[in-house]
């Protein structure tokens, strides 16, 4: 059985040595009055509903334990009573909302089914659509087929790998095509690890900006260098005076 708090306790000898005050006086009691006084002396009209009173009273009027039963009463257990014979005394009746605090904190999430990849597979339908329709109009820039007695010079990778092959003629090419590469890789890894900041904003991402604008310059510079200012022999040139040696 619950304990009953300390300074209920002391309310409830209060209010019971009011009662007992107010049982000698002279003015009586209205009969039939529903108003009920809580510990302290406060009413209770309006707040504490007619049924649990009434449940009270009814509760009250009943013989104590052990007892013997009314005349007529047959002994049938109060539908109030709580364990071993007790009744719960109704002190007060507490809304809910002076005794929980709850704040519901607002998430900017969406799950990934079936918002994010509804998104994805239709904007993966946009670009296939594109390309075939796209294929269909331009023809590829294809070359003539290669002959293996004349080597092209200069002798150009792909586009794409242009800035591999700018940094081969500057290093190692244990430094250009392993040491460097990995390195800008692992850093790029390991960039949600170190910058933690979950804002969205420019101004507060400086760490994760600022390394991916650095990576995207360095290899723009390098294709750029390898595509417009190389040319025969994969020397450095300028494209205003020797011409362009750039194919797709």
């Amino acid at each position: 059985m619950t304990e009953i708090p300390e300074h209920l306790r002391k309310r409830a000898e209060e209010a019971r040595q009011k009662a007992a005050g107010a049982a000698g006086a002279d003015k009586p009691a209205e009969a039939g009055s529903t108003e009920a006084t809580a510990p302290g002396g406060e009413s209770t009209e309006g707040r504490i509903p007619v049924h649990l009173l009434d449940r009270s009273k009814a509760a009250a009027n009943q013989p104590a334990p052990g007892a013997d039963p009314a005349p007529g009463g047959g002994g049938a257990p109060t539908p109030g009573s709580g364990p071993d014979g007790h009744n719960q005394r109704l002190l007060t009746v507490v809304k809910s909302g002076s005794i929980q605090d709850t704040k519901s904190v607002p998430q900017d999430k969406v799950h990934v089914w079936p918002h994010l990849l509804v998104a994805e597979f239709l904007a993966a339908l946009a670009v296939t659509l594109f390309t075939l329709l796209f294929s269909i109009f331009v023809n590829a820039p294809l070359l003539d087929l290669a002959n293996f007695n004349q080597t092209p010079n200069p002798s150009k990778a792909p586009w794409y790998f242009l800035g591999l092959q700018e940094m081969l003629t500057m290093f190692h090419p244990m430094v250009a095509g392993v040491t460097i590469p990995g390195i800008g890789l692992i850093l790029l890894v390991m960039a949600p690890y170190i910058d933690k900041n979950p804002s969205k904003a420019p101004e507060d991402r400086k760490f994760a900006i600022s390394l991916m604008t650095v990576h995207l310059m360095f290899w723009a510079v390098l294709v750029m260098i390898g595509s417009f200012f190389r040319g025969p022999g994969f020397n450095f040139i300028f494209p205003w005076n020797s011409g362009l040696f750039f194919e797709l």
